[in-house]
């Protein structure tokens, strides 16, 4: 079982084996400054879910509600982005986040390693880029267009995931389409 310990600002995995393991294998978090391997509130939560996670916070082990609650509360947005991770984790893709496109995730194809080295042409890109929603968020057309634009700068599908009342998770694909 890997230990994470929670922080004022994020999740880190202090055991050099560990974090070698849960990044390597897995392909969860990243590294900061070769120190410890830092995962997001989604990531934490997915492997906490599934077993492979201990979570400590001031040296006490956490349940899965206290850890919900505590992610919920650093995140107001933790509720619906989960969902949504979990889903797409669940599906077999792998997700990074998305916060360099201003948005929550991106989405690699199943079985790729996005931290495959070598020159940019050979590297796997990103299928998807994903913005987790509940089913009564309200957006403006512009918000819609920048996603969908930044999208396709990158050569990757802008999806929309919206997450209803029982966290049922629906994607709706958004393109650009020129006459």
């Amino acid at each position: 079982m890997v230990k994470a310990e929670i922080t004022e600002t994020s999740i880190k995995i202090w055991d050099g084996e560990d974090a070698e393991k849960v990044h390597d294998e897995l392909y969860y978090g990243k590294y900061v400054e070769e120190n410890y391997l830092e995962l997001s509130l989604v990531e934490a939560m997915h492997l906490y879910e599934r077993g492979e996670l201990d979570l400590t916070e001031d040296g006490e082990k956490l349940s899965r509600d206290q850890a919900f609650q505590t992610f919920s509360g650093k995140d107001e947005e933790f509720d619906h982005k989960y969902a949504v991770y979990s889903d797409l984790r669940e599906r077999g893709y792998i997700v990074k986040t998305g916060f360099k496109f201003g948005t929550h995730f991106r989405v690699y194809p199943r079985g790729v390693n996005p931290y495959k080295d070598g020159p940019k042409e050979d590297r796997e890109h990103t299928k998807w880029i994903v913005h987790a929603v509940p089913e009564n968020y309200n957006q403006n057309y512009q918000e819609m267009s920048r996603a969908v634009r930044l999208a396709q700068n990158i050569r990757a599908k802008m999806l929309w995931a919206v997450v209803d009342s029982e966290r049922e998770v629906t994607y709706y694909q958004v393109g650009r389409v020129t006459p």
